[in-house]
């Protein structure tokens, strides 16, 4: 018997979707962690009765993906998996948030081709080249040796036509080519990879916080791009942290800019207006180089500095408080609920708590402008449609 689902039921799943946690990235020890934003005791009863098996629930994932996908059952199995492992509820609105993201990255594909991309990797070396002074006459002589797979490495770069395989032949380059540690020694351009294109950074640092759960050869960048390891770093990134907002539209957004970018890009707006200079809303609270905060003050720094006074605050709590800015604890500290205290009064109504991070999106997999609310949109567009197919499936 088909069990109807009304708004009621899609709240509860969005209400799900804002307080799962599991564990989170390393927070500073000197701040202990705070509640969820959405405890379990508020949640209330789903309207649907529960799915009780693991059978279950991959049988509903398989139905709630394409059915011009191929391979449903594998992904679903996979996807399962990784919400188990995770930790994440086992709901179909949640289910749902990883199926959109899924569709948008690779349309389900564990490697997806990206078009144009021997002409990017020879781009990308040639660049290294100019670095280092290696003539591209030089690097083009180099590339003709023979690789392990048989082939010369300029016929596998002209050959080339997913990450993956970008991904080792740069491995076999800085271990085979001659001057290919001097050349490119540390570097390898593939950033991102797998089906919902999670970042390298992030699996490799999310591993180290939480041991990976299935058994492999390779290292963590090669189970990116892996339907197993790709979805279970992309779930992670997606879903595994308390989410302060009412729509999961910003949860998607943060998917594309970074974790909590949506929150802070709402203390941007609320910091420049209480500052009276209007701040970039980019989410990014501090300067970064290499994943790592750098002395040099930003220009929300600056601004919060400016307005010391008025918060009481000295510049080394300012300076505390904004290394947070990746942390749910931000939105507990005294920086934060000052500024939108200000503000507020200042303005004479609340102010948001999140807002959509204004960026352009720059790659060389990207040949036309797009931005971070481009992807949210297309997202979210993709996810009601999945939320469409779950009445069909119960």
């Amino acid at each position: 018997m088909r069990r109807r689902l009304g708004a009621a039921t899609i709240f509860v799943g969005l209400l799900l979707l804002n307080g799962c946690t599991t564990t989170s990235l390393p927070l500073p020890v000197d701040n202990p962690p705070l509640p969820p934003d959405i405890a379990p005791s508020q949640v209330p009863a789903p309207v649907a009765a529960p799915l009780r098996s693991d059978q279950e629930r991959r049988v509903l994932i398989a139905r709630l993906i394409a059915p011009t996908v191929r391979d449903r059952e594998a992904w679903a199995g996979d996807l399962h998996a990784a919400f188990s492992r995770l930790g994440i509820p086992h709901a179909p609105e949640i289910y749902c948030a990883a199926i959109a993201v899924i569709e948008q990255e690779s349309n389900f594909q564990a490697d997806p081709v990206v078009p144009g991309l021997p002409a990017i990797a020879w781009k990308g070396l040639e660049e290294r080249g100019k670095k280092y002074g290696i003539p591209k006459l030089l690097i083009k002589t180099a590339m003709l040796k023979t690789s392990p797979d048989g082939r010369s490495y300029r016929q596998r770069i002209d050959a080339l036509k997913t990450e993956k395989q970008l991904n080792a032949l740069y491995a076999d380059m800085i271990a085979e080519v001659p001057a290919g540690k001097q050349l490119l020694g540390g570097y390898n351009p593939v950033r991102t990879g797998g089906p919902m294109q999670v970042s390298i950074e992030f699996a490799e640092q999310f591993a180290r916080t939480r041991p990976y759960p299935y058994p492999h050869k390779g290292d963590i960048r090669d189970e990116v791009f892996s339907r197993r390891g790709g979805l279970y770093f992309g779930s992670a990134i997606l879903l595994d942290y308390p989410a302060p907002y009412d729509n999961v539209l910003y949860r998607f957004a943060d998917f594309n800019a970074g974790r909590y970018s949506s929150r802070n890009a709402a203390f941007q707006s609320a910091l420049g207006r209480l500052a009276g200079k209007p701040l970039s809303l980019d989410g990014d609270l501090l300067r970064y180089d290499r994943g790592q905060a750098t002395a040099a003050p930003s220009g929300v720094e600056l601004a919060a500095r400016s307005l010391a006074g008025k918060l009481q605050m000295r510049p080394a709590e300012i300076r505390r408080d904004l290394l947070l800015e990746k942390a749910a604890q931000f939105s507990h500290s005294p920086l934060f609920n000052r500024v939108f205290k200000l503000a507020e009064q200042q303005a004479g109504r609340p102010l948001p708590r999140q807002a959509m991070p204004q960026i352009d999106l720059k790659s060389p997999k990207i040949t036309r402008q797009l931005t971070t609310e481009w992807f949210a949109r297309r997202v979210d567009g993709r996810y009601r449609t999945c939320l469409g197919r779950i009445e069909a499936s119960l």
